[in-house]
């Protein structure tokens, strides 16, 4: 029984098993969409584990039937706890994408349970291995609220689709299925959504019985290969195009429309 209804569930779920580092994003009522809090609290978890020897491998999953539905656009973020400035949600930003992929030496496989839409696809683009549920859908998002990827997505998305692949993704915006998000190379397996958690408990405990050494060895080597010459600055540009994608008069109306449930009619500005 609950003695105290007034406390507030943690954003973010954390479990260890078999030296997994268990991270659930845990807004299910929102689909898990991205506010800052949330976002700390990855950028938190991650490092944790990073520095944690008892951890060899850091899974990433979400509650409810979704992943994460992408950054959370309604003004009202009952989920921000803490007022950030824009220069503060970069530098989060940032550190969320290079913690992942580049400072955290584990390897970062993302269980994809549902949807993942725009900043939710560029979360798990950004981990080093995917596994969807057969329930599970992609969406770019991004062009759909008039705007350009950001959280590391123009690099992640090409790398795993090609630079056609990409563009072809990114400005389709077609809802994939999960078949299709393999055949494409989105994710790399797919398995059934009845078993879909134990089967991604069952594949991150077999990575984590790779000797550790060999793991960050073989992270650090692989994520050398395409890393851009300065990822730091490529996240804070993608953020910048995106803000100013958003703060267009047909980044504003894309919003609009979505709320509406109606087509955007753009102007060019």
């Amino acid at each position: 029984m609950n003695n105290n209804p007034s406390k507030v569930e943690p954003v973010l779920l954390e479990e260890t098993l078999q030296g997994v580092r268990l991270l659930k994003l845990n807004r299910p009522a929102k689909k898990n969409a991205l506010v800052n809090t949330l976002t700390r609290e990855i950028v938190r978890a991650i490092d944790d584990a990073s520095h944690d020897d008892a951890i060899r491998v850091i899974g990433i999953t979400g509650v409810g039937d979704a992943f994460c539905a992408g950054a959370d656009l309604n003004p009202q973020k009952s989920g921000d706890t803490k007022r950030a400035s824009r220069s503060d949600t970069v530098d989060l930003v940032v550190q969320l994408v290079t913690g992942i992929r580049v400072l955290c030496q584990k390897p970062v496989i993302a269980g994809i349970n549902g949807i993942a839409i725009g900043a939710g696809l560029s979360l798990a683009m950004c981990c080093d291995i995917r596994m969807a549920s057969a329930e599970a859908r992609f969406h770019p998002g991004y062009a759909r609220a008039g705007t350009s990827p950001d959280c590391g997505l123009t690099w992640t998305l090409p790398q795993a689709l090609g630079h056609e692949g990409a563009m072809r993704f990114l400005l389709q915006q077609d809802m994939v299925d999960a078949s299709t998000a393999l055949s494409i190379g989105l994710v790399g397996e797919v398995v059934a959504a009845e078993k879909f958690l134990p089967l991604f408990l069952a594949y991150c405990t077999k990575i984590a019985e790779v000797a550790p050494l060999a793991a960050r060895q073989t992270k650090h080597l692989v994520t050398q290969i395409g890393l851009p010459a300065d990822l730091e600055a490529l996240v804070r540009e993608e953020l910048r195009y995106t803000g100013r994608g958003l703060a267009s008069d047909d980044g504003k109306e894309a919003v609009r429309a979505i709320f509406e449930k109606r087509k955007p009619v753009f102007t060019g500005r």
